[in-house]
């Protein structure tokens, strides 16, 4: 049974009624703007208003074709890189190395092409929410018409199962209630009058209309249909997702950014080593072309886009074992750099699940334990349990007066019917009372809920004889008592009580009996001589994992701001409750209206609450809190959320009870609808973006190594120290390897402890250009320092190369332990123990190496010699030497903060 709580109605504007919107326009006032009377249009009125305002229907948005989408794909400086390095093998005459970059990067184009296959389909996903059907009236007569058919002036005719087909200002409506969580996010249906409202309520307020898309839970309306297709609700919302630009993500505009100054780097370098090695080395130009096209093939980092790509796929999966879902791929790495998430509150900071949390009466007041419909849960005075016998009339009364059912299924409680109604069942069972009791005392008749009169009554057949139970609005009820159970009826008193509940967030019920004079129900036996029992406050408890969430987003810098259509009393004593703050600055969605852009940026930062929000207010907060470089994620399950939600940064819709329109908006969905799976995967996004960072700060000083080599060595005029097929030998091994396998590297242990990266921070930060120049020399001066060795040994050109490539590969493992580490040591038993993924990897080079020194058919191709068990000695310690270099480098700018400050991490 659905009743109305406390909520007082907003006060009707009395305005000119030619401006007024149609909620606060009377009926008849709308019907005589509208030309229109009780009996709705004719045929050829209505054929000739559907020309004239168009059909009842959303436009279809064009997607992209499939070869477009595809060709994009390519479309990545990075991938650049790539095809050159495939011609770079080509000139080189090596056909095979080039078809496998090639293969890369048809790899890479496939993964995106298929994480990104789905086409935005938000507009298709809300067109569906449009009924095909509804009954209107026409000449006068019921008739089924189209829904597209329907026009400005048609009176519809609803009842309860139906699909809202238009917007409609009700003009009859019999204990009508109206699910408009689409719209509102409220879990809680709406209760439908006709009477008008406030120019300026909020959606949630407008008692006197039906949105398109909604349903209706319970009773019947007529209506007069006063907006379709675009100029409906559902039809501006449709507006906003199609006005909002989807960005580029902060990954991929890093990795655009580092690819163009990469490819410049590169292209200068390569065209000086060619100019000094023709016109000042008197190297010919073939031979010129080949060291410059070596140098190239030693900067380029052939794999990295391969493996960012890996990197991110990881990410997802790891997610979705956590219960979120990733619908694009660079989202994963978005969320790392999350700094405000603005959070839906019913069902993801609360549980979705109403309970009485407190009971008056005027034996005393009891506060209530439990969360959701388990009927488990003590009752407590001063935090001490006490007995419930003072508040089990007050209890009956709600258990009776009920039409819910509580049942348990797969384990997990839940009810039948409206919410409160389970939340009544269920703090009687708490109590000891059960279906038993209520089968003692059967409903002999009712008066149903209706917003006019605003109470529920029930005739009863008990042990005490017949009597009428009422529950309803509190000061509905205390209008009908002259006493209470302790005496005469305070009701100043009372409204105090009632006063406090609300202010704490609670809907309140008030409750009431007398003894039966009657066999029936009529309503002039409601007016006066009943005894007022007390009142009950329900709320929609915090969720206990919620809280724990947002202390963690706190402590790692990320602030968090609630956005709901609910009422800003009940959204801020959640916000206190869950620890948002600790007084929690509340703006509603009427205050919003009022601010300019500029004046909402800095209301958005000090605001923790935004109550009574409409899908425009969340749109313009979402963009204030971007306008100051925040990256921004957003929760949301209805259609009014959509537009808000592709605006974000990071879209999060729900999975359990959020719309196709929201999820196809989103980025993210949560398969379990909890804010704290929303911290678990911002965990997930540090992570990835630590690892890409891992990834290039491990890549790059080998192809920085390698271009030294070929550059000093150029300069001195001494023999280039690796050919050009070793150099591409190099680069592909690892990268398949030791490069791959830092993409499944685990969370650093203070992940979640460190301020969330500036959204202009650049994949190169200060920290780590001086560790890929630093390595990057500490790798050319193994090079030559092992060539030195080579040729002290007395080996030929060809022996020296080969002690330089697996000199290069063994400072690549040592250096891959260090780096595994970012921001705390490496030197532990964990750091040496590596992952199964790292062993492995190391395993694999170690066999490839092997066979590159000493089996004949590598030897052939890539022009190597067998070395002694000494030289490997040697080779051991120069990568060694690299790792104690690069580990005491690392604990110097830990405990100066030196890395902190060039992370830009203060």
């Amino acid at each position: 049974m659905q009743v109305q709580t406390s909520k007082p109605a907003p006060p009707v504007d009395q305005t000119d009624a030619s401006t007024d919107p149609w909620h606060a326009l009377t009926a008849e006032a709308a019907a005589a703007r509208l030309g229109v009377g009780l009996e709705g249009l004719s045929s050829a009125e209505a054929a000739e208003r559907l020309t004239r305002y168009g059909p009842n229907d959303l436009p279809v948005q064009a997607a992209r074709p499939a070869i477009v989408r595809l060709l994009a794909q390519f479309n990545n400086v990075l991938i650049y890189f790539l095809i050159a390095a495939a011609a770079a093998a080509l000139l080189l005459g090596h056909p095979i190395d080039a078809g496998v970059i090639l293969a890369v990067v048809l790899a890479n184009a496939i993964v995106g092409f298929v994480q990104e296959g789905k086409a935005e389909q938000a507009l298709s996903a809300i067109r569906e929410l449009i009924a095909p059907h509804a009954i209107a009236l026409r000449d006068g007569e019921r008739a089924e018409v189209d829904t597209r058919d329907l026009v400005p002036g048609d009176v519809v005719l609803l009842e309860a199962g139906d699909q809202v087909p238009a917007d409609l200002r009700l003009m009859r409506a019999r204990h009508l209630v109206i699910d408009e969580a689409i719209l509102t996010g409220e879990s809680v249906p709406a209760q439908k009058d006709t009477s008008p409202v406030a120019a300026a309520a909020a959606i949630g307020d407008r008692s006197d209309m039906g949105y398109s898309g909604t349903l209706v839970a319970t009773g019947q309306a007529q209506g007069l249909v006063v907006g379709t297709g675009t100029q409906a609700e559902i039809g501006r919302i449709s507006a906003m997702i199609g006005e909002v630009e989807t960005g580029t993500t902060p990954l991929l505009q890093k990795i655009n950014r580092f690819g163009r100054q990469f490819t410049l780097v590169a292209l200068v370098g390569a065209v000086a080593v060619f100019l000094y090695a023709h016109f000042v080395d008197a190297y010919g130009w073939e031979e010129a072309l080949l060291i410059s096209v070596a140098l190239a093939v030693g900067v380029i980092p052939e794999g990295l886009p391969a493996v960012i790509t890996i990197t991110l796929a990881i990410g997802v999966r790891r997610m979705a074992a956590r219960h979120a879902i990733i619908r694009k791929l660079p989202a994963v790495e978005t969320l790392g750099a999350t700094r405000t998430i603005c959070s839906d509150k019913t069902g993801t900071l609360t549980v979705n699940e109403m309970m009485v949390a407190r009971i008056v009466t005027p034996e005393g007041d009891w506060q209530v334990e439990g969360a959701g419909y388990a009927p488990e849960g003590r009752f407590l005075r001063d935090g001490q349990e006490v007995s419930a016998e003072g508040a089990r009339r007050l209890l009956r009364a709600g258990m009776l007066a009920n039409d819910g059912k509580l049942m348990q299924r797969d384990g997990a409680w839940h009810v039948a019917g409206d919410p409160m109604d389970g939340a009544l069942l269920t703090v009687a069972a708490k109590a000891g009372m059960g279906e038993a009791e209520r089968e003692m005392e059967p409903v002999l008749d009712a008066i149903p809920f209706d917003a006019e009169y605003r109470f529920l009554a029930v005739l009863t057949d008990g042990p005490e004889g017949r009597m009428i139970r009422v529950k309803g609005a509190p000061e509905a009820v205390l209008a009908m008592c002259d006493s209470d159970s302790g005496g005469p009826l305070d009701t100043a008193l009372w409204q105090q009580q009632i006063n406090a509940l609300a202010e704490a967030g609670q809907r309140v019920l008030g409750f009431a009996e007398r003894p039966a004079e009657r066999d029936d129900l009529v309503m002039t036996d409601m007016k006066r001589g009943f005894v007022f029992l007390g009142i009950a406050g329900f709320i929609d408890p915090p969720r206990p994992e919620a809280t724990e969430a947002v202390a963690l987003c706190r402590s790692a810098g990320i602030g968090v701001k609630m956005i709901t259509g609910d009422h800003v009393l009940t959204a801020r004593a959640i916000a206190t409750q869950l620890g948002m703050a600790e007084n929690p600055l509340a703006t509603t969605g009427a205050e919003v209206e009022e601010l300019t852009d500029e004046e909402l940026v800095d209301v958005a930062e000090r605001t923790t609450v935004f109550a009574r929000t409409s899908p425009e207010h969340k749109l313009r907060i979402v963009r204030a809190l971007q306008s100051r470089g925040e990256v921004v994620a957003m929760t949301g399950d209805g259609v009014n959320d959509a537009p808000a939600l592709k605006q974000a940064d990071v879209g999060i819709a729900m999975g359990r009870k959020g719309t196709e329109a929201a999820r196809q908006a989103a980025e993210m969905v949560l398969t379990d609808d909890n804010f704290a799976t929303i911290v678990a995967a911002v965990k997930e996004g540090r992570t990835v973006f630590d690892n890409i960072r891992k990834v290039i700060s491990w890549t790059l000083p080998t192809n920085g190594g390698e271009a030294v080599a070929v550059i000093v060595a150029l300069i001195l005029a001494w023999p280039v120290p690796m050919s050009a097929v070793q150099i591409l030998w190099i680069n592909l091994i690892l990268s398949a390897t030791l490069g791959l396998v830092l993409a499944f590297e685990p969370s650093e242990p203070d992940v979640m402890e460190r301020r969330p990266r500036p959204a202009s921070a650049e994949l190169l930060t200060p920290f780590m250009l001086w560790r890929v120049v630093l390595v990057s020399l500490l790798f050319a001066i193994g090079i030559f320092g092992i060539s030195a060795y080579g040729e002290a040994q007395g080996y030929d050109l060809a022996g020296q190369r080969t002690l330089a490539v697996n000199t290069v590969v063994v400072m690549e493992i040592f250096y891959l332990f260090n780096v595994r580490y970012m921001h705390v040591r490496s030197i532990r038993a964990v750091g040496f123990k590596g992952t199964p993924m790292v062993l492995a990897a190391v395993a694999v080079v170690v066999v490839a190496q092997l066979l590159f020194t000493y089996l004949p058919v590598m030897q052939r191709l890539f022009d190597t010699r067998p070395l002694t068990l000494a030289d490997g000695m040697v080779v051991m310690l120069c990568g060694l030497a690299v790792f104690v270099i690069c580990e005491l480098e690392k604990q110097i700018f830990l405990r100066t903060g030196l890395m902190a400050r060039m992370e830009d991490n203060v």
